[in-house]
């Protein structure tokens, strides 16, 4: 149950953070769009790329705990690595909803900066956390799993 509270407390300081990110990249986006006259794809991938340096800051300051084995370079490596599959995420998502789909750009960043969020959190809890919380999920399917067997022993007895 510990557990479980403090991956809670990781996902709102990850949601804090990314939030605060998330306005970055959505005001860039639109000033370089709008003001800057770059096409909606390039401003994103520029707006999206200064938002991941200012959350890589925020997050290893306040999210996650570096794995202590782990040299800030290979660190900083695997975060750029996630963010360059998370920016091609987003973009593929931005031009599927703005081409396919015909939202305006300003509507499809918002849509698939929801969807990259999930991708973003596990994919850093996995390759960059060393809190004991990441267990929880593993631990939490062993408990359902093991009700599950056990309630259906006690039933079939």
């Amino acid at each position: 149950m510990k557990q479980l509270k403090g991956l809670i407390l990781q996902m709102c300081k990850f949601s804090a953070v990314g939030t605060s990110c998330f306005v970055i990249d959505y005001v860039l986006m639109i000033v370089f769009t709008e003001l800057c006259n770059m096409e909606y794809l390039f401003s994103c991938a520029f707006s999206f790329t200064i938002s991941v340096v200012i959350n890589y800051i925020l997050s290893m300051q306040f999210v996650f705990q570096g794995k202590e084995e782990m040299h800030k370079i290979i660190e900083i490596i695997i975060f750029s690595s996630l963010s360059v599959v998370g920016l091609g995420l987003n973009l593929l998502l931005m031009w599927g909803g703005v081409e396919f789909l015909e939202f305006s750009y300003i509507h499809a960043k918002v849509y698939a900066s929801l969807i990259v969020t999930g991708y973003n959190f596990f994919s850093r809890k996995l390759f960059l956390d060393s809190s004991k919380e990441k267990e929880v999920i593993n631990s939490a399917m062993r408990e359902i799993g093991y009700t599950e067997i056990n309630s259906y022993t006690e039933i079939n007895r």
